[in-house]
């Protein structure tokens, strides 16, 4: 009987497949085991998927690679924690005045970090999730994230703000940081401050938790330290953190697009074998004194290749 910790089911050999390549794209480390087709881990979640059918997922975030990868993903279904989801969407607290922050971009290869905050209340908390606005980790493609994003623009009368780093800022600034969560911390604080010169009033702001959960405060200037900041796990379940999440993962898209075109090569998302081989086209075309101009250096793939 499988633990609490554990979670179980049942797919077919195509779903198994597609899996297995969607985990491959998304830089996930392969294994064998026995009487599985495969095993592969990443941030310490495991994945077993036996040659019976059975899929096992484990370990400290499961929960996450669940709800946002196999779920929507694979299985186009959404149960797992619904009913815990569902008590925070009538959370009356969600109704109140309050802002969102995430972020896009950390765990791509190519392409900018983009921090969104933004601004819901109780009119346009209820139009957001009428309109189908949910954490961008769950959106199936680009298509409906340019969609919600404009939906977002609209319904919040453009009650929101974007912090773009930009390649060669990126790399610079981690270089001066030497620690994403820093990094992170710094980007959340800028847009939280961006927001309040639009909403000068708002009086509590919610973020995903990382890293230490003092690093947003302490980046924050005079303005920002009078807001209440809140930083709890799987904060996308606020709206107002998932139409944040939508905005920065909408301009993240397009601005990678624009490097795409700029470039003229591919530059896939994510950080697996695909990405490395763009990487190695970018590198024959344009040489490795350029590889900053699209690429964050400090990743894996950039000393790999």
């Amino acid at each position: 009987m499988p633990s609490p910790n554990t979670y179980v089911h049942t797919l077919t050999e195509l779903q198994i497949a597609a899996l297995r390549n969607l985990l491959q794209e998304r830089g996930w480390e392969f294994s064998s085991q026995a009487y599985a087709h495969w095993a592969a881990s990443k941030d310490k979640v495991k994945v077993v998927a036996y040659e019976s059918g059975k899929l096992t997922a484990q370990g400290k975030g499961f929960g996450e690679f669940v709800q946002f990868l196999l779920e929507p993903e694979i299985l186009h279904e959404a149960t797992f924690g619904y009913e815990t989801e569902l008590a925070k969407i009538n959370n009356p607290q969600e109704s109140l005045p309050h802002c969102g922050i995430d972020e896009s971009g950390k765990g791509d290869f190519f392409g900018p970090l983009v921090v969104a905050c933004c601004y819901t209340d109780e009119t346009t908390a209820t139009a957001l999730r009428e309109a189908g606005v949910a954490d961008s980790k769950t959106i199936a493609n680009d298509a409906a994230i340019a969609r919600l994003a404009g939906v977002i623009t609209k319904v919040t009368q453009g009650r929101f703000a974007l912090v773009v780093i930009g390649m060669e800022a990126y790399n610079r600034m981690y270089g001066q940081f030497h620690n994403l969560n820093r990094l992170l911390g710094w980007g959340h604080a800028k847009a939280l401050e961006k927001l309040l010169e639009k909403v000068p009033d708002c009086p509590r702001a919610i973020s995903d938790q990382f890293g230490n959960p003092y690093s947003v405060q302490r980046a924050l200037q005079e303005r920002g330290r009078k807001v209440i900041l809140e930083q709890h796990p799987k904060a996308e379940a606020d709206i107002a953190v998932a139409a944040a999440s939508i905005l920065a993962r909408h301009e993240f898209v397009r601005r990678l697009k624009a490097l795409e075109t700029s470039f003229g090569v591919p530059l896939p998302k994510g950080a697996g074998p695909g990405v490395k081989a763009a990487a190695a086209q970018f590198l024959e075309r344009y040489g490795r004194q350029r590889l900053g101009e699209v690429a964050k250096l400090h990743f894996k793939t950039a000393s790999e290749i």
